[in-house]
């Protein structure tokens, strides 16, 4: 891969952190690149061997040593939370920092069939020679089982019931059967899965009590305050800034701060000082969207305006992440312009922005 790559996996991008902890002295699970609580580090920030550690997450720190400690036993760790609070994020950076490769992975939709869960077969050789290991597609879990790395599976729910319940084998046996050769692969140390899901999006599918039980269930909740949520959108706005070559204005930390009180009280039902009660729009107004609605916002700046962030190029996102029905949400929002941005003097200009355009 070039400088030229929109994105890397993050063991590239991370690679000095990564071998950093690598060098960590202390006992490792089979098949793992580092310990246990060098990947909570990797995860959480610090130091190792003279190198600063970036914090990947801002969250609670038990959580992170639950979810390593799972992968450290015979049983898949299933990430649950509402959309938003950076599963997938954690996930890809658990199985780089664990592993070295997070690229093992699949995508669960409506579609998912079995052949992309479990193998398929390259028909031309299936056909000029009948089934042999050699007209076999392995798929991301296959090769994760071959070669003992993790497998993640990126929104669980969204697969229909019947194909999740192929996992149960493999969870359980830890072992993929191919009756068509008679045959198995059996998984090698190191192997585990990571699930992430999540019960707000239509179209889910529940798990079933079999499935449920193979899983260690870690929640990853929004964050609890306003700091919290500030930093963390802070963070991940300049990251993605410099990756994309968008100047980061001096006014960034205030607009942010400005954008997550309007989702964080849209969200929560009320106003921030408890005084106001507040209709909450259909979507989940979650971290992720707020770092979307700046990222949004920076590019419209950068290009169409004197490159400072402004309730005029971040009205139009902030609209966008709101309103996703647009005819409840839409009420919502024109309630909360006239009751709570009307009467502040440091939304003003957020309330003139919007109010043109609901």
């Amino acid at each position: 891969m070039t400088e030229t790559t929109l994105r890397l996996p993050v063991e590239k991008t991370y690679a000095a952190e990564i071998e950093a902890l690598r060098g960590v002295d202390g006992a490792r699970p089979p098949g793992w690149e580092m310990t246990p609580r060098a990947v909570v580090t990797y995860l959480l920030g610090g130091e190792a061997n003279g190198t600063e550690i970036t914090a990947k997450y801002v969250g609670d720190r038990r959580l992170i040593e639950t979810a390593v400690a799972t992968l450290a036993t015979d049983r898949a760790l299933l990430l649950l939370g509402v959309p938003g609070t950076a599963k997938s994020w954690v996930s890809e950076h658990i199985a780089a920092a664990v592993t070295g490769d997070s690229t093992m992975i699949v995508q669960c939709t409506a579609g998912t069939d079995e052949t992309q869960v479990r193998y398929g077969w390259n028909y031309a050789q299936l056909l000029a020679k009948g089934p042999s290991r050699e007209a076999l597609v392995p798929t991301p879990l296959f090769r994760a089982m071959e070669t003992g790395k993790i497998c993640r599976l990126e929104e669980l729910t969204r697969m229909g019931s019947d194909v999740q319940d192929t996992l149960i084998t493999v969870l359980s046996e830890k072992m993929m059967p191919i009756p068509e050769l008679n045959d198995a692969v059996y998984a090698a140390r190191g192997f585990n899965i990571i699930a992430t899901a999540n019960d707000r999006d239509k179209g889910v599918n529940d798990l079933s009590a079999a499935l449920k039980r193979r899983f260690n269930v870690v929640v990853l909740p929004l964050p609890s305050d306003m700091e919290s949520e500030i930093r963390i959108v802070t963070k991940r706005v300049g990251e993605m800034a410099q990756s994309l070559d968008l100047p980061l204005p001096k006014n960034a930390a205030e607009e942010i701060a400005r954008v997550v009180t309007i989702f964080r009280e849209l969200r929560g039902g009320e106003t921030l000082d408890g005084k106001t009660a507040l209709k909450a729009p259909s979507g989940s107004l979650s971290t992720a969207e707020a770092i979307a609605v700046m990222v949004g916002g920076l590019s419209h700046a950068s290009f169409f305006a004197d490159g400072s962030l402004s309730a005029e190029s971040l009205a139009p996102t902030v609209l966008g992440a709101v309103v996703k029905d647009p005819v409840q949400d839409k009420a919502v929002l024109a309630e909360y312009l006239e009751t709570v941005l009307k009467k502040r003097r440091d939304y003003s200009d957020y309330y003139s922005e919007m109010s043109g355009m609901v």
